[in-house]
């Protein structure tokens, strides 16, 4: 491929063809600190990878501040955010490559459509609030939230752009003539005591891009940015335009003193009475694509243009900028929620089952291998639409969850025995069954209901129970009120077992680990340096132990007895050793690893863990022995947690990929072929494979669902 040429400011006349090792096929968007290109990984996934100009790449105070960023954004890497793939801050020139989400920015979209209706504004709102409490739960304030950092994707809005394009902490100043920052949706104290910036000035900045969605301009509006700070600091805002029911709410996050405005779960409780029914509605954006020249608009609203924040480099942390098809993401495409229901039940109506040995599949080596006795590997597919189902098995089905549908699959040949359309829409976490019944994960709504696992049908349900996290730990749900408060609700009768806070837990949020008595919350110290872990009894709520351990520490499994840990070091987000506690002996045993991995995802087997990080790596650790046994690195840009059955260990690809790997020495033993589907878009989280009864089941982006033999890998 021939250097790419750019015409923005301060760009090089010729840029990289590669960065790392991931290829630059064309530029996405162009702004004053870098370019974001639309690059392939060695797996051919899409992208979006943000270099730094060559100008600023000389600086080490800004390399500096890259650094400090990428940390930022590998830390908040979820649904709501685009995942962080690979980074070198340390580069020549400096480079983050992210996984390419594709959708319009909202600037994009209400500069093409207009205003939003109010349905979709009071879903915009709904989702960034919730990208704002994932966000601030770790310890991250965004401090540049507008409506070029808002991506509108299929499955809801992503907040994009962690203030790389930043060079320092500056307040408002100028620089050639261009305006860093983006005064409309800054907080008054980012004026006033720029040092002292919290959460609650993403809140205010929040309240900002909801006005600019409902009326196509922000609440402060003037030619002249220094105006529109002066607006921002001293004036009210101009809420013309913004539906009735919302105002007031808006007007709440636009306060001037950041303790009178609302947290981001009181903003998704109090929207819930508002409207019940805005979590139902479906974002449907139109496609970006690349374009051949940098787009260089001034971000609307802003009254000048933004070196860098502007929709260009906004679009960095996911997608570039680039031009949008006009088909309509809001009054053209929104359903209601019966219309939703209806589409979601015909798309996945259209169920074919393909059998390995019955010569029917047209795309050949999918399900091309007849397997040993007794054991066929089939692959169910949904001509409904593409995205990648999560499943768990239970109650001698595989239940799976996609799209706001709960559906069950016969184990044995991938046969659609029932399906069911469920509001608000799934979690990136599969059902499960607990208590005798099919568990849907919904989103942090008031509506509860479990289904029965022969049916489909709802044996129970309830909408009085509203809630910001939930856990399926054994029989009982947990849920976590925006108060701190957990009701603990048997999945069996939907009765609530008990409802208190739990001491020593203002905010718990609980991991339950299959086969385990006791769920698990933590907390880690503002510093980082110790993690508190508290077990709890699901049925009753005691305590059944407290400890503070030393570290910054994630739950990542428990076994016979012990609990697991991943700990980070420095950098937020890379797992540098591990952790095994034994509350029984009081034993803390940390291994560290030799190489560190990033955004790591686990399992546990025995006395070994198995780890898979962002870039591919998948690692196993003896933590008896106290060493790492073997390291591989399987090319994908990232990888779902890991599965093992001893034998073998099962990972799955963003391209719909299953790896099997010999669990003792690390060898790849086969790969089934990829099964990407029509879209490009990555889901924010990949599913774990499901082992049961010699088969492993695996989800993948086109919507399919197979089976292949989990005992000869090498036949895949």
């Amino acid at each position: 491929m021939a250097p790419q040429r750019n015409a923005g400011a301060g760009a090089e006349a010729e840029l990289p063809e590669y960065a790392g090792h991931y290829r630059l096929e064309s530029c996405l968007g162009s702004g004053g600190m870098g370019v974001v290109h639309l690059a392939r990984s060695t797996s051919g996934m899409k992208l979006a990878v943000k270099v730094v100009h060559a100008e600023f790449a000389r600086d080490p105070e800004f390399r500096g501040r890259f650094r400090q960023e990428v940390g930022a954004a590998r830390k908040v890497s979820g649904a709501f955010t685009a995942p962080v793939v690979d980074a070198d801050p340390d580069a020549g020139r400096p480079w983050m490559a992210t996984q390419f989400i594709p959708g319009p920015t909202l600037a994009e979209q209400v500069k093409r459509n207009g205003p939003m209706e109010p349905a979709q504004l009071r879903r915009l709102m709904a989702g960034l609030a919730e990208a704002l409490r994932d966000i601030h739960r770790v310890g991250v304030v965004h401090r540049d939230l507008k409506p070029s950092n808002v991506l509108l994707a299929e499955d809801g809005p992503k907040v994009i752009d962690f203030g790389i394009s930043r060079p320092s902490d500056s307040e408002l100043r100028t620089e050639t003539g261009k305006l860093i920052g983006t005064p409309p949706f800054m907080a008054p104290e980012q004026f006033r005591r720029p040092r002292e910036v919290g959460p609650a000035a993403d809140v205010f900045a929040l309240g900002s891009v909801l006005v600019h969605a409902a009326r196509g301009r922000g609440p402060f509006d003037s030619d002249s940015p220094y105006v529109v700070a002066y607006q921002v600091v001293h004036d009210e805002p101009d809420l013309t335009g913004v539906p009735e029911e919302l105002a007031p709410l808006v007007l709440r996050c636009l306060a001037k003193e950041p303790e009178d405005r609302p947290t981001p779960d009181t903003l998704m409780r109090e929207l819930r009475s508002v409207a019940a029914s805005y979590d139902t509605q479906l974002f449907l954006p139109a496609q970006r694509t690349p374009v051949a020249e940098p787009a260089a608009e001034a971000n609307p609203g802003t009254g000048a243009g933004a070196d860098l924040g502007s929709e260009a480099e906004g679009a960095g942390g996911g997608a570039g900028q680039g031009r949008v098809g006009r088909r309509r993401w809001g009054r053209r495409t929104a359903l209601g929620a019966g219309a939703v229901a209806v589409a979601v039940a015909v798309a996945a109506a259209v169920v074919s089952v393909r059998a390995a040995d019955g010569g029917g599949d047209p795309r050949g080596d999918d399900a091309r291998h007849a397997m040993a006795a007794g054991v066929r590997a089939w692959e169910a597919a949904s001509t409904g639409g593409q995205g990648m189902p999560q499943c768990s098995y239970g109650a001698g089905a595989l239940v799976c969850g996609r799209n706001g549908l709960v559906y069950a699959l016969d184990p044995a040949d991938g046969r659609l025995l029932w399906r069911h359309s469920v509001a608000p829409l799934l979690r990136s976490t599969p059902p499960v069954v607990a208590a005798g019944l099919v568990q849907p994960e919904v989103d942090h709504g008031a509506g509860l209901e479990a289904l029965d696992p022969a049916s489909g049908t709802a044996r129970w349900q309830r909408d009085d129970l509203p809630h910001t996290g939930s856990t399926t730990a054994g029989s009982v749900l947990l849920l976590t009120g925006d108060d701190g408060t957990v009701t603990a609700v048997d999945g069996g009768s939907g009765d609530v077992v008990w409802n208190r806070r739990v001491p020593g837990l203002p905010d718990p949020y609980f991991r339950w680990f299959p086969g385990e008595p006791t769920a698990y919350a933590t907390t880690v110290t503002g510093d980082g340096a110790r993690t508190r872990v508290t077990a709890v009894d699901p049925a009753s709520g005691d305590v059944r132990w407290d400890r503070k351990l030393t570290g910054n520490l994630d739950l990542l499994g428990a076994a016979d007895g012990s609990v697991y840990f991943t700990v980070s070091g420095a950098v937020l987000g890379r797992t540098e050793a591990l952790v095994r506690y034994t509350p029984d002996t009081g034993e803390v045993r940390r291994v560290e690893l030799p190489v560190p991995v990033e955004s790591a995802q686990g399992s546990v087997h025995g006395d070994d863990v198995y780890l898979s990080g962002l870039g591919g790596s998948l690692v196993a650790v003896d933590m008896v022995a106290g060493e790492q046994r073997w390291r591989l690195e399987t090319g994908m840009a990232s990888g779902s947690a890991p599965v093992t059955d001893g034998r073998h260990v099962y990972v799955t690809g963003p391209d719909g990929r299953l790896l099997g790997v010999d669990a003792r020495e690390g060898r790849l033993l086969g790969q089934t072929p990829p099964r990407l589907g029509d879209g490009d878009g990555v889901p924010a989280s990949l599913p774990a494979p499901v082992v049961a009864d010699g088969l492993v089941y695996a989800g993948a982006p086109d919507g399919t669902v197979f089976a292949v033999d989990g005992r000869d890998p090498a036949g895949w």
